[in-house]
Parts: C-alpha cells; sequence; structure tokens
C-alpha cells in the first residue's frame, strides 16, 4: 500500500519556473519541489542568450511588445505580451538583487545588452553564453536553504490525482475536476509513491526529445503536458514546435546549442559555397526570426544536398568572441572547430514548445488546483512563434504572479471537503521488462517518424502516414505500460507518445502556414479560418494512453 504524503504544494520540476515559484510560494506555504533526476538537470541550464526585457533608455516597451507581436504572427495575445513586457524589468532586476551576476558595461550600472533575431533593439541581458547555467545556480542556493521548501530528486510524477467536485463522479467537461497532487515514481526504490497537494504546479519544461535531434537536455519528453492531458486539462497550440536555427552539427557530441546571440553580434549564415544565403529566403537577412531562418536553412540544405551550412563569426576580433561566446569557443575548440578562424557547421534542431497546458493571466490551468509554468504552459505571450530569449522572461513573470496568487487559491481549496484515502497505483503485470531494446525501439521509432514527417516543413500525406505509424506503436506501448512494473523508461516513452500523438493531431487541424507550422498543402496564412488558438482537451479526444 502507497505512503501518501502531504505538502501544501506540490512543484514538478527545478527549471528557472520551478524554482522561482517554489521560492516566493514558500513565504505563504510549505512546498514540495520533485525533480525527475538531479535538480541542476533541466532546460533553463543549458539556456546560453539570456532573458529579454527593456532594461535600457534606448529601447521602449511598445517596441518590445511589436517586436513580440511580429514574432508570434498574429497568435499572441497581446494583453498577456504587454503584461509580461511590462513586469519583466523588475522580475530581470529581482534576479541580480538574488545574486545573477548579469554582464555590465564599464560604468557598473548599465547592462550590456545583447542584440537577436527578431528583436529591433538590444535588450537581451545575458552571462556571457552561460546564463541559464547562472540563474539555474543562484535560484538553486535560494530554495535549498529556504526551510519551507523540500527537494527530492530522482522523482517522475507518473500521473496526477484527480477528484471530482460532483457526486455523480467525473464528467469530463474542464473545470469539473480538481488536482490533488500526484502519482510520483521514486526513482532508487521503484516505489509509486502518492504526493498530496492543495496545489499542484507543472513546470517541466518542454518535448524536445520527440524528435531525433534537438537542443533540448535528455528529459524534456513532454512529461507535464501528457499527464495534464490524461487528466483532462485544455491544452493549446501544440503544433508550433520551434526548430532552434543553429545547432552545432558533430556527430560524436550531443547536440550542442549555437546561441542567437552569435548572429544577433553579426555571424552570417554560409552555405557549401562559402556564400550568403539569408537574404534569399527574408528581408532581415540573418537577423529573422527563427522559424524563417530555420526554414531558410532547410530549403538550402535540400537544394545543395549538404548535411549542414555555416555561421561565420571569424571576421569579428577574436578577443571579443572568446569574451562574448567562451562556452561557445571552448566547446567548438574541443571538436576542433576554432570560430575566431573558421565558420561553424550547424544544422537546425527541435528546441522550444510554444503550445502547451493552457493558463490563464495567473498560470491557473483549467483544472482547479492545477498550475503550469514556463515551457509546459500556454499564455498567449508566444503566439505561433517565440522571440528569442522571451522564455526566460516569460518563466519568471508568470512564476511570480502565480505565487501571489497563492494566499487566495489555498483558502479557497483548504475549505473543500476532503476527497479521503486516495487509492493506490495499480500496477497491471509483476515483471520487470529485462528487454529494454523494446523501448529503445519504439523510442527511437517515435523520434525518426517525427523528424521525418513533422518537422520544419509538413504537408497532408506525412501527417497521415505519421498517425498510421503512431496508431501501431501507441498500441504496443500500452501493452508494455500496463503489462510490467513501472521504470522511468516507460513512464517517459508513454509520454512521448501521447505528445507525439497531439502534435501531429494539432498539425493535421491547421491547414494553413503560420509561424512554425509550415506546410507544403496549404502554403499560405488564412486568417479567416485559422486565426485561432488550437484547444485540444481530452473529452472531445480521447486518448487511451
Amino acid at each position: 500500500m502507497s505512503t501518501e504524503h502531504y505538502s501544501d504544494i506540490l512543484v514538478i520540476g527545478s527549471g528557472v519556473s520551478g524554482l522561482s515559484f517554489a521560492l516566493k510560494a514558500a513565504q505563504h506555504a510549505k512546498v514540495t519541489l520533485i525533480t525527475k533526476k538531479n535538480k541542476a538537470d533541466t532546460a533553463t541550464n543549458l539556456a546560453q542568450g539570456g532573458i529579454a526585457a527593456v532594461l535600457s533608455v534606448e529601447d521602449s516597451i511598445d517596441d518590445h511588445v511589436q517586436d513580440t507581436l511580429i514574432s508570434g504572427d498574429g497568435l499572441c495575445n497581446e494583453e498577456v505580451v504587454r503584461i509580461v513586457t511590462s513586469e519583466g524589468p523588475d522580475r530581470v532586476r529581482e534576479l541580480m538583487e538574488f545574486g545573477v551576476r548579469f554582464q555590465m558595461q564599464k560604468n557598473g550600472r548599465d547592462f550590456d545588452l545583447g542584440m537577436e533575431g527578431g528583436h529591433s533593439a538590444r535588450r537581451v541581458a545575458h552571462v556571457s553564453d552561460l546564463t541559464g547555467k547562472e540563474i539555474e545556480r543562484v535560484l538553486l542556493e535560494q530554495t535549498a536553504a529556504h526551510p519551507n521548501i523540500e527537494i527530492l530528486e530522482n522523482h517522475l510524477a507518473v500521473d496526477l490525482l484527480i477528484a471530482s467536485k460532483t457526486t455523480a463522479g467525473r464528467t469530463g467537461r474542464a473545470g469539473e475536476d480538481r488536482c490533488l497532487g500526484a502519482y510520483v515514481l521514486d526513482r532508487t526504490s521503484g516505489a509509486v509513491e502518492i504526493r498530496r497537494a492543495h496545489i499542484t504546479v507543472l513546470c517541466t519544461g518542454g518535448c524536445g526529445k520527440v524528435y531525433l535531434y534537438t537542443t533540448n537536455p535528455d528529459i524534456a519528453t513532454g512529461d507535464g503536458v501528457a499527464i495534464a492531458y490524461r487528466a483532462g486539462a485544455q491544452l493549446a497550440n501544440l503544433e508550433f514546435i520551434q526548430f532552434h536555427p543553429t545547432c552545432f552539427f558533430n556527430p560524436h557530441i550531443k547536440n550542442f546549442l549555437i546561441s542567437e546571440a552569435v548572429r544577433g553580434e553579426g555571424a552570417t549564415l554560409l552555405n557549401q559555397e562559402g556564400k550568403p544565403f539569408m537574404q534569399q529566403y527574408d528581408p532581415r537577412g540573418d537577423l529573422a526570426t527563427r522559424d524563417a531562418v530555420a526554414r531558410g536553412i532547410d530549403a538550402e540544405m535540400k537544394k545543395s544536398g549538404s548535411d549542414c551550412v555555416y555561421l561565420d563569426i571569424s571576421h569579428k576580433p577574436t578577443e571579443f568572441v572568446k569574451k562574448r561566446f567562451p562556452n561557445i569557443y571552448e566547446t567548438c575548440k574541443h571538436y576542433g572547430v576554432d570560430i575566431t578562424v573558421e565558420p561553424i557547421p550547424v544544422v537546425p534542431a527541435a528546441h522550444y514548445m510554444c503550445g502547451g497546458v493552457l493558463v490563464n493571466h495567473w498560470g491557473q490551468s483549467s483544472l482547479t488546483g492545477l498550475m503550469a509554468l514556463g515551457e509546459t504552459s500556454c499564455t498567449g505571450l508566444h503566439g505561433a512563434n517565440r522571440l528569442a530569449s522571451n522564455s526566460l522572461l516569460e518563466a519568471v513573470v508568470y512564476a511570480h504572479r502565480a505565487a501571489q496568487r497563492v494566499p487566495k487559491i489555498l483558502a479557497k481549496l483548504r475549505n473543500l471537503p476532503d476527497c479521503g484515502p486516495i487509492q493506490a497505483w495499480k500496477t497491471g503485470g509483476a515483471a520487470i521488462l529485462e528487454e529494454g531494446i523494446l523501448v529503445n525501439h519504439n523510442w527511437d521509432g517515435i523520434r525518426r517518424l517525427m523528424w521525418d514527417y513533422v518537422g520544419i516543413v509538413r504537408g497532408t500525406k506525412r501527417l497521415q502516414l505519421m498517425r498510421e505509424r503512431l496508431d501501431w506503436l501507441l498500441k504496443e506501448i500500452k501493452a508494455h505500460f500496463y503489462d510490467y512494473l513501472l521504470t522511468p523508461d516507460l513512464v517517459e516513452l508513454r509520454n512521448l507518445a501521447v505528445v507525439a500523438e497531439l502534435i501531429v493531431h494539432s498539425a493535421s487541424w491547421r491547414k494553413e502556414s503560420r509561424g512554425l507550422h509550415y506546410t507544403l498543402d496549404y502554403p499560405h496564412k488564412d486568417d479567416i479560418h485559422y486565426l485561432k488558438d488550437t484547444i485540444l482537451h481530452k473529452a472531445e479526444r480521447p486518448t487511451f494512453m
């Protein structure tokens, strides 16, 4: 029988959104934060570029708003954009107060701001090219020292605990059920624990590992989106997967991101002949938004039959390059590329999920007691294409806003009737899946198929083929999941399959090309029929996973 553990708030994930929220919510309540591997294994830790905010007199909130709206290609929620861009500067300064060592100008007062694609001004606060790592370091130090925060490593959420507010049982309609916490797999003991909480917060990051090539860490298996969907929460805009244009092309290294800031500082994309090409695909050239640059690179590679293109910053002074991009310089040099004298081989790779669990202005989902923050959520900020470095900004702004609502939400939920003991997790079989090749085969199959059929450029036939292939893969994964004892690999594979299915379904519905969703059969935007979010809910589209 599973032991029930109680806390006021259960935070799932230890990236910037989870840590920021936990730190502020702990002023009002007891917080348990779980993370499925080590607490520093997050996408935040890999973020190179920085955090976008208006921190200069030469910039304005209105300009940041317009740049975000243009990048979002018609689907941004302008009210949300104004909230985030207006509140962002205070959150960046707050990070400095916590101890984040942003690069400053020689006067020691003004930020040394970077330039990135899609921005009309320098507004990216950074710590060389290790911004995420520095923010993660500071927030981990703060949370680890807080008496109201318990951090549990190697704890993986399996499914949410859901109780109906009605005596008739679950109706399946959004808003009828409430979240009571989660079933959590202790990776060390193998036990499935019951973690009860008044408020559960999904901060599990994105789903990059659903694709063969990604800049994301191995933990990015779409867990939060999958478990929220199974629980009945609304999702939005999962067809908009951002492919970062410039990932270091080297078969001997895990995908290593070459920051957008490199192009912001004057780097040029070159084809196999050593000629610039981006001006052919977008008048903004190398500083176009990510969707345009990724499509330009993809088209150039297909036209030439080459495996990569090149990013050249060698024309800049050597000392500037080493100081501005020390991590990128050292990593490339280690693998035989001196970026101060030669171009970097690059390819696009899956990078960021612009859709996610649909939330309101305070991070609350359609399920009572369930919040979502960071990349797991869909706030309306990014629309059809995220503006560079707006992700860390969204994470800290929404973490702050969500924490402000904690006292009010807790007061309400504590007065609701207790639902009694929760049923222990039931395992369909007692055997351990010894044949790891079965999991690896399905995992690899999904990722390769998604890359080939649901990548930077899509088509109706490709999506149909993907649905057919997924159908039998889902059935096989379901058999694995319910026939054997739970393992972390099985949990992640199940989530990966669900997210793949939801991305394909969303992409099939949107019969137009907008932002990150480009389909050969509908190459133009259709504002009459598709200037709206793609909303998914289990009641309308059941899945057996």
